[in-house]
């Protein structure tokens, strides 16, 4: 910490003011020297010259010091300023701006960071905007979608339902044989054939999931979340909390991708997660849409992910926060539930 004082912008602007007093002190000594050995005025004496410089040296210190303070903290605020703009624009806020009244070089940076901000900001309208012809498109292919849909189903039903109820099958089977002769044998094999039932359970719900319209169908993205919450309660023991802002007015094309996000985490968390709660928070700020996932279940290691269809899921929601310009962030812990952030620009 004190390493990086002393390395500081203040501390560097006063040391230079220091060792320009340093310099004309030796100067004016060497002046003043040359002339006492040279000329010898009378009214030149080496106690009147180590007065004069003493005095010297204690006046310009002081002011040295005071004016590498002063002029360092107005430098110092102005690159704050550009630190909180370009803080703004990593948060997907390409509105702020930064004004200054000097003509250096830092108002030329302000001037230019302004600029990319205003041409970020366009980027983002422009992304929105296809996005919105994006589900225009998406709707008018919205039957050849369902056939892919069907099809992707029924290979994950192939791959993940039906090898699992096989399993659940052939260690039925074997308990069964196993019950008289090696009870304590039948009763762990039981105990598998419980879990791989609850866990062929959660991906039938991550499944039927995906049934769901993949548009709104008219509906606001309040009441689309509302009955998915709804008929996921009616079909698991999770509990949910929805949180919604009253003011959420959204585009079309914004609705329909955050309600497919929002179905994305969803189905990640039925299949994963082993959650028995889960909140979503959805708030309109006054430039940003807020998203907030969070789950109590066994989470994961982000930097580890190791399940393909996990990744899979978290890339879908990230792609489609990207489309519409926006930040998608997580975090998450074994054992410590999972936590999502999602901002889109309005």
């Amino acid at each position: 910490m004190l390493k990086n004082r002393f390395t500081s912008l203040r501390f560097r602007s006063v040391r230079s003011h220091l060792y320009g007093l340093f310099l004309t002190t030796i100067i004016l000594l060497a002046v003043l020297l040359s002339v006492y050995v040279l000329i010898s005025p009378p009214w030149l004496a080496h106690e009147s010259i180590f007065l004069f410089i003493s005095m010297y040296v204690i006046l310009a210190t002081v002011i040295a010091l005071f004016v590498g303070f002063h002029s360092s903290g107005h430098i110092i605020d102005r690159l704050s300023h550009l630190s909180v703009l370009i803080t703004q624009f990593a948060n997907g806020n390409y509105k702020s701006r930064v004004h200054f009244n000097e003509k250096d070089e830092i108002t030329r940076i302000g001037n230019e960071m302004n600029e990319l901000g205003m041409k970020m900001q366009n980027q983002v309208k422009s992304l929105q905007r296809m996005a919105e012809e994006k589900a225009e498109f998406s709707k008018l292919a919205h039957k050849s979608a369902v056939i892919e849909e069907r099809q992707r189903l029924a290979r994950d039903l192939h791959d993940a339902v039906s090898q699992q109820l096989f399993a659940l099958t052939m260690m039925s089977e074997a308990a069964l044989k196993q019950i008289e002769q090696q009870p304590e044998l039948a009763k762990e094999q039981l105990t598998e054939v419980v879990k791989a039932a609850h866990h062929s359970q959660a991906e039938m719900r991550a499944l039927l999931l995906h049934l769901r319209p993949v548009h709104l169908s008219g509906d606001s993205l309040a009441v689309g979340i509302a009955k998915l919450i709804k008929e996921l309660e009616d079909r698991s023991k999770i509990q949910f909390v929805l949180t919604i802002g009253e003011d959420l007015e959204l585009s079309e094309s914004i609705e329909e991708h955050v309600f497919r996000i929002i179905q994305e985490a969803f189905s990640n968390i039925l299949r994963h997660a082993n959650a028995t709660e889960v909140k979503l928070s959805i708030k309109k700020h006054p430039r940003e849409l807020f998203v907030h996932i969070n789950d109590n279940g066994k989470g994961f290691s982000v930097d580890e992910k190791t399940n393909t269809k996990a990744s899979f899921g978290l890339k879908t929601m990230q792609e489609r926060t990207e489309e519409l310009g926006g930040t998608f962030s997580i975090r998450s812990r074994l054992e410590a539930g999972t936590y999502i952030d999602i901002r889109i620009p309005c």
